[in-house]
């Protein structure tokens, strides 16, 4: 993707990278999309200084269509769950300061499908970061939790962030390592 030059429409929510924390930048500030990602964007914010995620939900924000999380998890809230789906949901996911999803970089380390007794399933997953002190590591593993929710017969998700075996660079995926230019 190249450099999107833009200016927010409205005040918008993001996340300081990678800080982590959660501050409201108003309408009219000048931004940089750097990044747009599965359900999220990065920005530049050239006045402010630093980079800044921002929530598919709120893209509108930047001038762009916004996902209607409500609606997707509505539509997604009945029958049985297609193990591929899951992994298909989990590649939109990502680091905001990485171009590869946390599939691809190998960050998921187990998911399971249990079918609830009152009816959709329950998807657990563990992951990891690829440091422990990463400030974003909330925001990953939220959005994550999101994109399976909107899985089709997904009533419920759970992802857990472990440390062992603890990360490292050789877990990245052949296709992960060739769009970080590894290979």
């Amino acid at each position: 993707m190249r450099y999107e030059e833009i200016e927010l429409t409205r005040d918008c929510e993001m996340i300081q990278v990678p800080q982590g924390a959660l501050v409201t930048i108003p309408a009219g500030t000048p931004a940089v999309i750097t990044q747009a990602l599965g359900d999220s964007y990065t920005v530049q914010l050239p006045t402010l200084g630093g980079l800044y995620k921002v929530a598919g939900k709120d893209a509108d924000a930047l001038g762009k269509e916004s996902v209607d999380t409500d609606a997707a998890r509505a539509a997604a809230a009945s029958g049985s769950v297609d193990e591929a789906a899951v992994w298909a949901a989990l590649k939109n996911v990502y680091d905001p300061e990485i171009p590869v999803n946390i599939v691809d970089l190998g960050l998921v380390y187990d998911m399971r499908i249990e079918p609830l007794p009152s009816g959709g399933n329950r998807v657990s997953v563990q992951m990891t970061l690829t440091a422990p002190g990463c400030g974003m590591g909330t925001f990953i593993a939220g959005d994550a939790k999101s994109c399976i929710e909107r899985v089709p017969g997904v009533t419920d998700a759970d992802v857990e962030v472990v440390w062992d075996p603890p990360w490292n660079p050789h877990m990245i995926s052949a296709e992960g390592r060739a769009k970080l230019g590894m290979d």
